[in-house]
């Protein structure tokens, strides 16, 4: 048979360009399979340092290391068989006019090489990734929380600002909750970093304590206007309070004078100082409520409250004891005038506890029969003192002691009910 075309048995036939293109397109399908590989090596990878990140911005810094340190030893693993891989990509160019079957197929080996090198660490990395799924879960639903956390934080600053804006509004400085407030604006900024920089349980304790903190500066911002009222009323109350114990303070010494000069000593002279102390007691009274004024002023709340307890307590002294000479000289001309009623009202109290006593019984407990015979004698002893006291007995004394045996009467009748 004659060969067509011409042209003898040499190695540029027919043939030979056939087993060139054949070796070619053998070697070309390798390359595109090791390139899929490698993309898909490529993808696989993004995913496992997503989930490496994943764990680190929620994990405990010990899992966090060994985590990093197994992905950083896979990824040198990786980047050895990607250099294999990119030289047998480079070793032979497929694309040549004149390649030699023999590079052909050596490219071919080497790049299926590379393809079954770059599957192996893609395994390797899904095994890897598996691992850490437990992680990434428990990871995952702490970031859940952030976002949430941190929304929180930044509304109670809102609010915390504007009700700091509305205290100064009503005329209050709150320098100090200002102050308060500025030192949570470094806080805020590191929120706004993120997890990726401070990590979950550090961001999650920052946004609880930013929303803490900023919680308790506008609810103190928002009490400012109420505590403030709440100042200027008792300062209000008081001021009339003095107003009235000065004028009262006037009916002192005309109560004094009638005392000394219709009964005995004894009868007042635990009263004589009544009019200067309650002198005293106003004058103080006036200069602490001018420093309550000024602690409010000056938002000194503790100060103000402090100064208004201060002069409460000076004038409910002072009120009782102008009331006590007032009282002390209505109780003395009262049983100067009748004195038969004030023996009548402990007799009766002692015969209501005495009946008690007896009820149901031969004869009385000894534990209640004892403390009310002392009382009878005593308001024996009290009687005759009297009758024997002459022009100016001792009024007072007299009244202390049937105030007493009442007072005994009662805490037996008391005894006997709690049985």
């Amino acid at each position: 048979m004659r060969v067509a075309g011409g042209g003898g048995g040499g190695r540029g036939g027919w043939w030979g360009g056939g087993r060139r293109d054949g070796a070619r397109a053998d070697a070309r399908a390798a390359r595109e399979a090791a390139q899929e590989s490698f993309y898909e090596l490529d993808s696989a990878q993004r995913d496992a340092l997503l989930a490496v990140e994943t764990v680190k911005s929620a994990g405990e810094p010990a899992t966090s290391r060994r985590v990093e340190q197994e992905y950083a030893d896979l990824v040198a693993r990786i980047d050895q068989v990607t250099v294999a891989y990119l030289g047998a990509l480079d070793a032979v160019d497929l694309e040549a006019a004149e390649l030699d079957p023999s590079a052909a197929f050596r490219a071919k080996q080497q790049l299926e090489q590379a393809k079954r090198e770059l599957d192996a660490k893609r395994t390797e990395l899904g095994t890897f990734v598996g691992r850490l799924q437990p992680l990434v879960e428990h990871a995952e639903a702490q970031l859940i929380r952030v976002t949430p956390a941190v929304e929180r934080a930044k509304q109670a600053l809102l609010a915390a600002t504007v009700a700091l804006e509305q205290a100064r509004g009503a005329g209050l400085k709150a320098d100090d909750l200002a102050a308060r407030l500025a030192e949570l604006a470094p806080e805020l900024s590191r929120l706004n970093q993120g997890v990726s920089q401070h990590g979950v349980p550090a961001t999650l304790q920052r946004a609880e304590d930013v929303a803490r903190r900023a919680e308790a500066v506008r609810a103190e911002a928002a009490q400012l206007p109420e505590r403030a009222g709440e100042i200027d009323r008792r300062v209000g109350t008081l001021r009339t309070r003095i107003d009235a114990l000065e004028n009262r303070a006037g009916t002192v010494e005309p109560a004094l004078s009638e005392l000394r000069r219709r009964f005995s000593t004894a009868c007042w002279q635990d009263l004589q100082n009544v009019s200067a102390q309650t002198a005293d007691a106003v004058r103080s009274a006036r200069s602490r409520l001018t420093e309550a004024v000024r602690a409010r002023g000056d938002q000194r709340w503790a100060d103000a409250m402090s100064a208004i307890g201060t002069v409460r307590a000076l004038l409910e002294t002072a009120e009782g004891s102008v009331t006590a000479v007032n009282e002390r000289l209505r109780q003395l001309n009262e049983v100067q005038h009748d004195p038969q009623r004030e023996i009548e009202r402990a007799r009766f109290a002692l015969r209501d506890a005495q009946r008690l006593a007896m009820a149901g019984r031969q004869a009385p407990d000894p534990r209640h029969a004892g403390p009310l015979d002392a009382a009878v004698g005593r308001l024996d002893r009290a009687v005759a003192s009297l009758e024997q006291a002459g022009r100016h007995p001792d009024y007072w004394q007299f009244l202390t002691e049937l105030a007493a045996v009442r007072e005994t009467a009662a805490e037996v009748v008391t005894m006997i009910r709690g049985h």
